[in-house]
């Protein structure tokens, strides 16, 4: 059982009045695509950085979930991966997004490869970029501090996101994410030195972590390591990312933003993964490892510290939440709706329309998969290796290829990764998914578009030559 003073209450309760506060002030100049959408495609660096930062770094109940099972190997998992393609997104990718002055990956795509592609890349994305996690974290941290069911806790945190989306679109989502950048930070600020003086320094968890916490592997297997490598790439289709950039003042903002993005991610990985390892020292065989961050500032925690670390929590958490349903709103309304129908969304009905359908996905695919870390596992290997051939080609015109053949090999390494998914749960073992040839999903997905992509190429090739 958790307990909180009234103090505690006090600065959750203040910290919901001020997202509210921050969204509702926030004013459009006038309801175009270019206010709403991309907040006008004026950016600044220090706003882009909080936003970036806060936005892609909401999964924190997974990570403390991951740290506790699998000790430093959640930062291999978890981290290193992200860093290496997030490098090559800055240098590659980020500048040419914001020189394109388009809104989402499907206008891209649409305009690379034509509808088709783009219709079907927009659904996938909209798989992808799921709030479904991240309000059933929130959930559970609304559920803990006040004792309210989960179902209504992650309706009160959905109606708060939703009712300044509403009103301020990315713009507002953007402020919100500057107020959580600086709470996320200070959460963990204040966790860490209560960590080390209470229960001891780097001494004390060298002599307590068993060898499988310290090892680069955390005792998996290389394929399943190697599948959260390839996750990794998530940060070059990731819609977060590239909306950040097409908002971007200009773009170098964009490239220095993303590069200055990674010092802080390293920071934050760094408390995390600290805090993480303490929580299994100090908290032995807990049934919800999800919980070990919360359960970890309980018993250490004075009152003030413990609400400003809740507070920190859920801000991490938030910010992601909001900034996705946001994301989600647009893919559905925008890219697949208007795009089907052929049809303008000139005043963003459309995308209003899509932040409510959204809300309600969201609360039943937690309801159905109440595991963040299975969500996020199973999205990433299905649409990922689909996903990456289209976009990466798109923004290249060397890379470019027929938009038969790219519509082709997105559609089959789709196939591929989801039944491998399926026959491989059919056919599971003591609960454990049995894939053929021991290959995760994503390889059979990424291998087989990869493929077809290759003979794209080649083709596209010879009908230059002759």
């Amino acid at each position: 059982m958790i307990s909180f003073s009234i103090y505690d209450y006090i600065l959750i309760i203040l910290y919901f009045a001020g997202v509210i506060y921050i969204g509702f002030r926030t004013k459009i100049e006038d309801k175009s695509n270019i206010d709403y959408l991309v907040a006008g495609r004026a950016i600044t660096l220090p706003a882009f950085v909080a936003t970036l930062v806060s936005t892609f770094y909401g999964g924190i109940l997974g990570i403390g979930e991951f740290t506790y099972r699998y000790g430093i190997s959640s930062w291999v998992m978890n981290a290193f991966p992200y860093y290496f393609f997030i490098t090559i997104f800055a240098f590659f990718l980020a500048k040419k997004i914001r020189k394109a002055e388009l809104f989402t990956i499907a206008d891209k795509l649409d305009q690379a490869y034509g509808k088709k592609v783009s219709v079907f890349g927009a659904s996938l994305v909209f798989l992808l970029v799921t709030p479904a996690p991240y309000i059933l974290m929130l959930g559970i941290l609304v559920q803990v501090i006040f004792g309210l069911s989960l179902n209504a806790s992650m309706l009160i945190c959905l109606l708060i996101s939703v009712i300044f989306l509403f009103k301020g679109g990315l713009k507002a989502d953007v402020r919100v994410n500057i107020f959580e950048f600086i709470l996320m930070f200070l959460g963990f600020g204040i966790i860490l030195p209560f960590c080390y003086f209470k229960l001891g320094g780097i001494d004390y968890l060298s002599a307590n972590l068993p060898e499988s916490h310290t090892s680069l592997t955390g005792g998996t297997s290389t394929g399943y390591l190697f599948v959260w490598f390839f996750i990794g790439m998530w940060a070059l289709v990731d819609p977060g990312f590239h909306q950040r950039c097409y908002a971007a003042k200009d773009g170098a903002t964009a490239k220095k933003g993303v590069l200055i993005s990674l010092i802080f991610w390293f920071i934050f990985d760094f408390m995390t993964t600290i805090s993480g390892l303490y929580a299994y020292v100090h908290l032995k065989n807990l049934e919800n490892p999800a919980m070990s961050y919360p359960l970890l500032a309980n018993d250490i925690l004075p009152a003030v510290a413990k609400g400003f670390f809740f507070v920190g929590m859920i801000a991490t958490i938030m910010s992601t939440f909001h900034s996705l349903l946001f994301i989600s709103a647009a893919t559905l309304g925008k890219d697949i709706i208007c795009r089907i129908r052929n049809i303008a969304d000139e005043k963003n009905i459309y995308t209003k329309i899509g932040i409510a359908v959204t809300s309600v996905l969201s609360i039943l695919i937690a309801i159905l998969i109440p595991s963040v870390v299975q969500i996020w596992y199973t999205i990433g290997s299905l649409t990922i290796p689909s996903l990456l051939i289209g976009v990466i080609s798109s923004y290249s015109d060397k890379l470019t290829i027929n938009k038969t053949i790219i519509f082709s090999a997105m559609i089959v390494s789709f196939l591929f990764s989801f039944t491998s998914f399926i026959f491989g749960n059919i056919y599971s073992a003591g609960g454990i998914p049995v894939y053929f040839l021991n290959l995760e999903p994503m390889y059979p997905g990424l291998f087989a578009g990869i493929l077809i992509y290759l003979s794209g190429l080649i083709f596209n090739k010879r009908e230059k030559i002759y």
